[in-house]
């Protein structure tokens, strides 16, 4: 993972290559990221890769706030027209993240702010703590 300065002074951080996800597929990622306190978190999310367009959500189903995929990297259904909550079912609209069907039908899944940036898939609006800062606050 590595930051660089976006719009607005706004950090960006490369999470993965644009060609590391497949078509019509998604990507999670488990990263560290910085609260308020200046302790770090674990910030989950996945990435879905739709044609030339990435949505990212954060990982959590708003039904009971368990994880979405059901198996590691497993977020689609099996039409593979919508995402999935692999504990109960609820279907969620991919460009939106809204629930269409389920017992959380009307809510919506969190978003994370990603864009592809030359060739890189990256998430912005959070303080990630980068894996050399990690490494160097364990020693």
């Amino acid at each position: 993972m590595s930051s660089a300065p976006g719009e607005a002074g706004l950090v960006q951080y490369v999470v993965c290559s644009f060609d590391d996800i497949p078509n019509r597929r998604a990507k999670a990622f488990q990263l560290l990221k910085r609260v308020a306190d200046g302790s770090a978190t674990t910030f989950s999310l996945f990435v879905v890769r739709w044609g030339n367009r990435v949505f990212g959500y954060i990982n959590r189903c708003p039904h009971t706030g368990v994880n979405l995929d059901w198996e590691r990297n497993q977020f689609l259904d099996p039409s593979g027209l919508r995402l999935m909550c692999g504990k109960h079912g609820a279907l969620f609209d991919i460009g939106t993240g809204h629930c269409v069907d389920g017992p959380c039908k009307g809510q919506a899944l969190e978003p994370a702010s990603v864009a592809v940036i030359d060739g890189d898939v990256c998430v912005s609006g959070v303080e990630l703590i980068e894996d050399d800062a990690a490494e160097s606050a364990e020693q």
